[in-house]
């Protein structure tokens, strides 16, 4: 899985004057499927080559643009390490590209912006969130959605207990209050059963604190739960120490490093859910409780005015639907279109993506699911 960042999301909301190419499409971990993967890639940038070439880009532009996409083709190392699905964004200047746990739709959008809203499910509040799994001998942190989970690289990160406190010392004083003589049992047993002493508790939360201080290096902004795993005198330890602000009160309890990636992600997934299903009914009942107070607006000119200037507190927006147009700065105005025109780009993809930059809330749903039906569904912050 490559990082995904609240300052990539800002990165990519800049007017290009050129063409700007959005690539989503699904992949495979394993299996012959994968075998697949690199065909489906090279159909799509044949597709955005004839698209380029439609709207006026010579061949040779177009060639040396798409060059650096290309040559994954050829990369059977990107194609060996792949997660559930592949987001590509290129233009003349740009050339990114992230493996994430999350299956797109496949889908091409050139426009002078990129198309960030696919991604949305990494920043919103409706199905993203984390494991963090603490034991003695090994941190691991993954990231999940509603069906899909991968594991962090944490090149940074303490990985152990003992790599990050001279675990012999700290044995020795676990031994001491627990009355174990010295070499007896594993040093596992800190953190199955034995409760530490008070000074024990200090050695980890060092450790804890450690941890603390790169979680925001590795996780994309902070709206996004984390879902605790570990033995259970560890949890309100963690919590004591730990700064993020959306660490949840309930965890998985119990030994990780005995369970697997997917038996983690079934675990978590029964913590977070009715979170976030608590989270969009509360979004509802706010957005109809003030719907008659003009602190609502399901108008997408409205949305993007309102979001662009940080006006917004949370929405509801459509996947799999776009609203052509652009926003002119200068005036403050939205133009809106039936269909996309030279220099449009997706207006509810825009006024999501300035609402998580401005640290709003965003609710990525289908469309029958957003109250009347809406495209978006926006409460104000004032």
């Amino acid at each position: 899985m490559d990082l995904l960042t609240i300052a990539e999301i800002e990165k990519f909301l800049i007017d290009y004057p050129d063409w700007c190419v959005s690539l989503f499409m699904p992949t495979h971990r394993a299996g012959r499927a994968t075998e697949q993967d690199p065909i489906r890639f090279k159909n799509l940038l044949n597709d955005v080559e004839q698209r380029l070439q439609d709207k006026g880009m010579r061949s040779p532009t177009v060639k040396k643009m798409l060059e650096a996409a290309e040559n994954l083709l050829n990369d059977s190392d990107f194609w060996r390490y792949q997660s559930d699905g592949l987001a590509v964004f290129l233009s003349k200047e740009d050339f990114t590209y992230y493996r994430l746990p999350l299956t797109f739709n496949e889908l091409v959008v050139i426009s002078h912006r990129f198309h960030v809203k696919p991604l949305l499910p990494f920043f919103t509040g409706d199905g993203h969130f984390y494991i963090l799994a603490l034991s003695q001998n090994q941190v691991r942190l993954l990231e999940g959605t509603r069906h899909l989970v991968d594991e962090i690289d944490l090149e940074s990160m303490p990985k152990s207990l003992s790599e990050a406190l001279q675990f012999d010392q700290f044995e020795k004083h676990l031994q001491y209050h627990t009355g174990s003589p010295p070499g007896a049992g594993d040093r596992a047993g800190v953190f199955h059963g034995h409760h530490p002493s008070d000074d024990d508790k200090k050695r980890i939360r060092r450790w804890f604190k450690k941890i603390d201080a790169e979680l925001p290096n590795l996780i994309t902004g902070t709206q996004s739960p984390i879902v605790l795993a570990g033995v259970d005198y560890l949890h309100p330890l963690f919590k004591e120490t730990s700064a993020y602000p959306n660490l949840l009160d309930k965890g998985i309890l119990g030994n990780p490093e005995e369970l697997k990636p997917d038996q983690l992600h079934a675990k978590a997934w029964e913590v977070v859910q009715p979170y976030f299903q608590r989270e969009v009914e509360k979004f509802i009942a706010r957005y109809q409780k003030n719907s008659e107070s003009g602190k609502t607006t399901n108008d997408i000119r409205d949305a993007v005015i309102a979001a662009h200037h940080g006006r917004v507190d949370a929405m509801m927006v459509a996947t799999g639907v776009q609203i052509w147009g652009r926003y002119d700065e200068v005036n403050n105005d939205v133009v809106v279109h039936d269909n996309a025109e030279p220099g449009d780009y997706d207006l509810l993809d825009l006024a999501a993506a300035e609402t998580i930059l401005n640290s709003g809330t965003v609710y990525a749903m289908e469309i029958g699911n957003i109250p009347e039906n809406a495209e978006i569904t926006v409460v104000f912050r004032y």
